[in-house]
């Protein structure tokens, strides 16, 4: 198996996540995914070996969800159903129910701070990877993380915690 195939298998959890924190919406991430890995293959004579995948691979499906979704103002809410039909715990419930808090207060932030956080915490980049992702200074977006993070954090949950403490 080459790098390439390597990098890329490794890659897709975090492309999954960081899809789903854009969508809000399994089968919408699912979408997002596939066409950015399809495009990804398309395109693999344009990438640089010997840079990292992963990063070239998020700004792609940045931009499809920038092409398709944003511009169309989909926005699914975060599903909260019980996908798997066993029983769940109130523990569970309250875990949901913070995670509804903070995704709600995500929408709250500038876009510029959401696309920077989700990036880190969602996306697994490095603020090197992100910088390079977003095509801005690694110092604006260690300072919109931040502020994202401050925001998140002023009624603060243990989630709101989780992604305060995310690299």
């Amino acid at each position: 198996m080459s790098g390439f195939d390597v990098q890329l298998r490794k890659a897709l959890p975090d492309l999954w996540r960081y899809g789903f924190s854009l969508t809000r919406d399994h089968a919408q991430a699912d979408d997002l995914v596939q066409d950015c890995v399809e495009r990804t293959l398309r395109k693999k004579l344009m990438w640089q070996a010997d840079a990292p995948l992963k990063p070239w691979m998020m700004k792609i499906l940045l931009n499809l969800f920038r092409d398709r979704y944003r511009s169309q103002g989909r926005r699914a809410e975060v599903p909260f159903e019980n996908e798997h039909g066993g029983a769940v715990s109130d523990a569970a419930w309250q875990d949901l129910d913070e995670l509804r808090v903070v995704m709600n207060r995500m929408r709250d932030l500038p876009e510029t701070q959401r696309q920077a956080l989700q990036l880190v915490a969602f996306g697994g980049l490095t603020y090197s990877e992100a910088a390079d992702v977003l095509e801005v200074p690694i110092g604006t977006v260690l300072s919109r993380v931040s502020r994202a993070r401050a925001h998140l954090n002023t009624e603060a949950t243990p989630v709101a915690h989780g992604i305060r403490s995310v690299k």
